[in-house]
């Protein structure tokens, strides 16, 4: 499959800012021992990232617009396509010098009639890069024409049972999300896989589903910039992402159900059976 012009022009941008991010991310291990610690240093790199990737990309699309995770919404010119990008999705692991951690950009189009079904002038995601630094790769899709890791075609797991399946999750913490409600959920999953993994990153969480190294993925309280492109890449390889209403949404952010297309239903209900009366 040949990449197009717009899928390259997002590579070349997270490349760059993956290549600053893997030297900062080098030093992490060194300032683990400092007094003041990493946090500052990581936050600094993380900015750097996001200010890497829109300038490369507003260079390259000029007028189009921005959702960023750390600067948020950039108007762009009307009846333009806007990028929503996480420059450092992982932060955590990042902070811990954990080598799990991505860059995810997105092109979403606006809504043909000004308004899309999720009540905002924004519609499809037609385009997807999750790349992640500390491995050299780059998992690509684009509407109608498929997912890929670098020019290979990703296909989701073939596999049909449960039992066999690996399933990917975020766990609450401090501070954040219902932790008494993911309990519930994996008490239902936890018994019927053969494993539940966490490693952090949303959108590689998605990815990997894509590829078909997890046969699913749940989680809740994410933002659109965490799972826009990894949505696409699921969808494009032959899975299912919805939300856990079953509603397959452009964007599932607040709660979302991944799998492939022999296991999504049943992970489906299996969460619906959990939050029965909440």
């Amino acid at each position: 499959m040949a990449i197009t012009g717009l899928i390259r022009v997002i590579e070349r941008a997270a490349r760059k800012a993956g290549q600053r991010l893997r030297r900062d991310f080098g030093e992490v291990a060194h300032l683990q021992v400092s007094r003041k610690g990493p946090s500052d240093f990581v936050s600094k790199a993380d900015r750097a990232a996001e200010r890497t990737l829109w300038e490369e990309l507003r260079a390259a699309r000029p007028g189009w617009g921005f959702l960023l995770e750390e600067s948020g919404e950039i108007e762009g010119e009307e009846g333009k396509p806007r990028f929503i990008i996480d420059p450092l999705d992982g932060t955590t692991n990042f902070l811990h010098g954990l080598p799990h951690f991505a860059i995810s950009i997105a092109v979403q189009e606006p809504a043909l009639d000004g308004k899309g079904p999720d009540g905002s002038g924004w519609g499809e995601v037609t385009h997807g890069v999750v790349y992640q630094p500390v491995t050299d790769e780059t998992f690509w899709a684009e509407k109608s024409r498929g997912a890929w890791l670098h020019d290979a075609r990703l296909r989701v797991s073939a596999r049909r049972d449960l039992a066999d399946s690996v399933i990917a999750t975020g766990v609450p913490f401090a501070g954040a999300g219902n932790f008494g409600q993911w309990a519930k959920i994996a008490g239902e999953i936890a018994p019927r896989v053969a494993g539940i993994r966490r490693f952090g990153s949303a959108s590689l969480d998605l990815a990997w589903v894509a590829a078909g190294r997890y046969e699913g993925y749940w989680e809740a309280g994410l933002k659109p910039w965490d799972t826009a492109a990894g949505c696409l890449l699921v969808r494009e390889a032959g899975g299912f992402v919805s939300d856990w209403r079953g509603r397959s949404l452009q964007i599932c952010d607040q709660t979302v159900l991944a799998g492939n297309d022999a296991l999504h239903s049943r992970l489906h209900k299996l969460l619906a059976t959990a939050l029965k009366g909440d």
